[in-house]
């Protein structure tokens, strides 16, 4: 493969072994979960704990689903943003408390969220055919990615990214916590996500569809630069989880394994900043072949 590192069995996002490595985590600091009332968790998207000014303010901003109440740090330096959360709260009559620290403290569920947290109803899920069927559907399938800080940057580039939609594993990955809405920034809002039961039989149902499947995967029979997509190719990115990359059946299912060309010493990518080079690739290839289209 042309330009590619053959330094290791893995050296593009599919190998993520720099996650653990590539600086603080983003919201990674978490404090010990607490039980939900009523027992087990919940294996849906959750997304029901929303932390972080420009997440709280998104929520209220997009109007998607009902905000319940806002809890808000009484000695918060005044800024803009958090003028605008006080305003749209009571604009959209949602209960906006502001309690002092500690109060808060016991109320958040991460250490990074500026003092600002919101709950509302959880997030809605979304059919696999739907998205899948939508002209020019650009999707996002995560194989098993388990921590929050990349899950959270991985949905934050792929709605910049116009992304189209997220598919997810029910079991063996990270949903929505309130670590993941922090670092997401508000993209959640704005995803269409769907859990399936498993990734394997996603990827068949997506062929059935037409939608050309592209596994990030070192040692790819491709790199990402080479892929033939049009601007009304539908396409659905894989990333495999931190660490181990794709899983084995993934990585047999899709149409093609493509590996993202690496001139450094180092032989791997973090899986989000992966799929931020991978997602902006398709954006390129479809400014291209679209040049009146949006740049």
């Amino acid at each position: 493969m042309t330009g590619a590192k053959q330094t290791g069995p893995k050296q593009s996002g599919a190998k993520q072994s720099a996650a653990k490595q590539a600086g603080p985590k983003q919201g990674g600091q978490r404090k010990p979960a607490r039980k939900r009332p009523g027992g087990a968790a919940k294996r849906g998207l959750g997304g029901d704990q929303i932390e972080g000014r420009q997440a709280v303010r998104e929520l209220l901003l997009a109007g998607k689903r009902r905000p319940r109440e806002i809890y808000m740090i009484d000695d918060l330096t005044p800024v803009d943003i958090l003028e605008d959360i006080i305003q749209l709260a009571s604009e959209e009559n949602v209960p906006l408390k502001q309690v002092s620290r500690r109060h808060f403290e016991a109320e958040a569920l991460t250490e990074s969220h500026q003092g600002v947290l919101a709950r509302a109803e959880a997030l809605p899920e979304h059919d696999l055919d739907s998205l899948a069927s939508a002209p020019g559907a650009f999707l996002l399938v995560l194989d098993g990615i388990t921590d929050p800080g990349n899950l959270g940057a991985i949905l934050r580039t792929a709605e910049c990214a116009g992304v189209t939609g997220v598919i997810m594993p029910k079991h063996r990955s990270v949903h929505v916590s309130p670590t993941v809405t922090k670092t997401a920034a508000g993209a959640i809002e704005h995803l269409p996500m769907a859990v399936v039961g498993g990734i394997p039989a996603a990827l068949t149902r997506l062929k059935q569809l037409d939608v050309l499947t592209i596994g990030l995967e070192a040692g790819g029979q491709s790199t990402i630069f080479d892929l033939p997509i049009g601007v009304d190719t539908k396409v659905a990115l894989v990333l495999g989880a931190e660490g181990s990359g794709l899983s084995r059946l993934v990585a047999e299912r899709v149409d093609v394994n493509a590996a993202i060309p690496l001139e450094g010493h180092l032989n791997s990518l973090n899986v989000a900043m992966a799929g931020a080079v991978a997602c902006f690739e398709v954006v390129r290839k479809r400014s291209v072949a679209d040049p009146g289209g949006r740049t």
